[in-house]
């Protein structure tokens, strides 16, 4: 049995196959996604979702929402689809076909229906929005034919569709196949397969689907979506037929080779860390000659913060350092720069007050990969522009004031990853000198300190270090209350709250703290914030203690950040536990990846969600895969292997 296999006994339980989700995308921000049992419970899910913009809004849309299957022997339909219409009501029931389904390589579902074993294979073809969807009738003992009922949505994964009379239920007549376009806006959306077909035009609606998780989350979850007819294949026994999907068409004599190039480009998720890598490799997005990498899925765009805080282990930590050449030299520093220059730029919360801070920590990572005279070379005069744009005052949310510590507003607007927002106003308004912030400033003066020495300007590289000694007193000063940190300093008012924003100054490579006090902080986070998905995002001890993130939209916002955990935070507290503890410590961080392990096959399957409950059993919500989790736990990994090796 593979790594990522689920068996019958699972499946056909709804209750539990209906909280496993898979998604798998092309590198270019296209995806597909459903649950194990191929009923979609999102609004996002689809089996052919991508990015589209002018004339139409950008933003993800929903093409081909799903793909009927019907199996037919001697007049007898077998109905493999389900989709949910009411509170225990689904039809057809598929799902009780389903004997096996199996990710390690590709997402690999087995049906049987009497004497019938049919699988269900599915890619996406990298770098183009095409779906392709593979057929194979292992056995039969009578002439079979496979009927396929495409679901069309044609809408934007944050909207809800209905019949309507603006619709085209029309469709065009392509190669071993058709084209449907249900609005002008719209591309065509290609229908073909690898063999010929017959299509029956008999366009209708199924009205009422109903989408779960939406339900939960207390939005709209009813959509109609239109069936503009069937296509039907004969197969033999041991035959594979392709279905593709996509918005060009495409020489269907060619789908069985495209097939196998895009297989063969596979890797397996046979072990946790291969299931993060896989992950962590479907946030690339490439944009012409541009590159990004998206926080996360399925709602999430490119941002700033995300990307910087993921950059160093969905890239250089899984051996992909195309792509952080691809990310950093071709497409972020040129964004930073004209943001800087205060010229347009793409990457969205590029001036939130730590995003470029979070860039010098990134860059202080990749030294870490190569060399600090291979980052001097590449990047040092832009770490030195970025330390003078904010040093010259010219951040327009980042203010240096003479005790060499940075202010920022956070009232009005949210200033840290804090940002969950209520009437237009931060819920969580962390504001003044806050700590994770000035304890990236303090590391990056000595950062730049080293690049300047590295470039032979040790006068300079003198200053920067006077600073960062003047910057590391008043930290102290500021933030330590004799037992901790305190999570922002706002005049007078101390918020003494205790929240993971901390273990940062205990775990960059320059901290601004002394042992003894780095030790207090791993120490109260393991006491009052560890849990085995990660650290709770404020203590139990709080009166502010919200750990379920439940309830419709505005309870959602004010749990956020006051109680689940966000495992993109562990990797911080992997290092800096082991920074205390050293070797006597490895242990420890070894059990904690055990909880990441167990991840796996919860959830959205070989990846890791945006935040847990921080009650247990710290269920999983938010994004079903997002980038800065998912690289976490590949650093946390990465440092495990480096103390092997001392």
């Amino acid at each position: 049995m593979s790594y990522l296999n689920f068996d019958k006994t699972l499946l056909t339980n709804l209750e539990r196959s209906f909280s496993k989700e898979m998604i798998r995308t092309n590198r270019a921000g296209a995806y597909n996604s459903t649950t194990l049992i191929d009923c979609n419970t999102r609004k996002y899910h689809g089996q052919l979702v991508l990015p589209l913009s002018d004339p139409l809004p950008e933003d993800n849309y929903v093409l081909l929402g799903n793909l009927d299957e019907t199996v037919i022997q001697h007049g007898a339909e077998f109905n493999l689809g389900i989709h949910q219409y009411g509170e225990n009501l689904y039809t057809p029931s598929g799902h009780k076909y389903i004997r096996e389904f199996d990710c390690e390589v590709i997402s690999k579902t087995t049906y049987r229906v009497g004497g019938v074993i049919l699988t269900k294979e599915r890619m996406l073809v990298s770098f183009e929005p095409r779906v392709l969807i593979r057929y194979t009738l292992v056995e039969a003992h009578s002439p079979t034919i496979l009927r396929l009922k495409p679901f069309l949505a044609f809408r934007s994964t944050n909207e809800l569709t209905h019949e309507n009379s603006s619709a085209c239920t029309d469709v065009k007549e392509v190669q071993n196949g058709r084209a449907a376009r249900m609005y002008p806006s719209y591309p065509e959306l290609f229908m073909q397969c690898s063999k010929k077909c017959e299509y029956t035009h008999n366009p209708q609606w199924y009205k009422g689907i109903e989408y779960l998780k939406e339900l939960e989350r207390g939005f709209s979850y009813k959509e109609d979506q239109l069936v503009p007819g069937w296509f039907e294949i004969p197969i033999k026994k041991g035959e594979s037929v392709i279905f593709a999907a996509g918005i060009s068409e495409v020489k269907t004599n060619t789908l069985k080779g495209l097939w196998d190039k895009e297989l063969q480009r596979r890797s397996a998720r046979d072990t946790m860390f291969n299931s993060l890598k896989n992950a962590a490799s479907q946030f690339y997005k490439r944009e012409g000659d541009k590159c990004y990498l998206l926080a996360g899925y399925p709602w999430f765009k490119a941002t700033a913060r995300e990307e910087f805080l993921a950059l160093p282990g969905c890239t250089m930590g899984i051996g992909r350092p195309e792509y952080w050449d691809a990310i950093v030299n071709k497409t972020a520093v040129e964004e930073i720069r004209a943001f800087m220059n205060g010229q347009p730029h793409k990457l969205a919360g590029i001036d939130e007050p730590d995003a470029l801070l979070w860039f010098i920590h990134a860059l202080q990572e990749y030294a870490e990969y190569t060399s600090l005279e291979e980052t001097t070379r590449l990047y040092g005069q832009l770490i030195i522009e970025i330390m003078l744009f904010i040093r010259r005052q010219q951040h327009p949310r980042l203010f240096l004031h003479h005790n060499s510590l940075l202010w920022v507003d956070g009232k009005e607007r949210p200033a840290t990853w804090m940002n969950a927002v209520e009437d237009g106003h931060p819920i969580t308004p962390r504001t003044g000198y806050v700590v994770e912030i000035n304890a990236l400033w303090y590391n990056a003066l000595l950062f730049t300190a080293a690049i300047q020495r590295c470039l032979g300007k040790e006068q300079v590289a003198d200053l920067m270090e006077y600073q960062a000694e003047v910057a590391k007193d008043n930290f102290v000063k500021t933030f330590w209350n004799g037992h901790y940190l305190d999570d922002y300093v706002d005049g007078d008012y101390h918020n003494n709250e205790v929240r993971p924003n901390q273990i940062i100054a205990a775990s960059l490579p320059f901290s601004p703290l002394d042992k003894k006090q780095r030790k207090a902080v791993v120490d109260i986070c393991t006491k009052e914030l560890y849990t085995p998905k990660g650290l709770r995002t404020i203590s139990p001890k709080s009166g502010g203690y919200r750990p379920e993130y439940i309830g419709g939209q505005l309870e959602r916002d004010r749990n956020f950040h006051n109680g689940p955990v966000w495992p993109w935070t562990i990797a911080a507290y992997a290092i800096a536990y082991l920074k205390v503890y050293q070797h006597s410590g490895e242990s420890f961080i070894r059990r904690l990846l055990t909880g990441y392990e167990a991840e796996m096959s919860e959830l959205c399957i070989g990846t890791l969600n945006e935040l847990y409950d921080g009650n247990p059993p710290f269920k999983g919500h938010g994004g079903m895969s997002y980038a800065p989790s998912v690289a976490s736990v590949i650093e946390v990994c990465n440092t495990l292997k480096k103390y092997e090796t001392k």
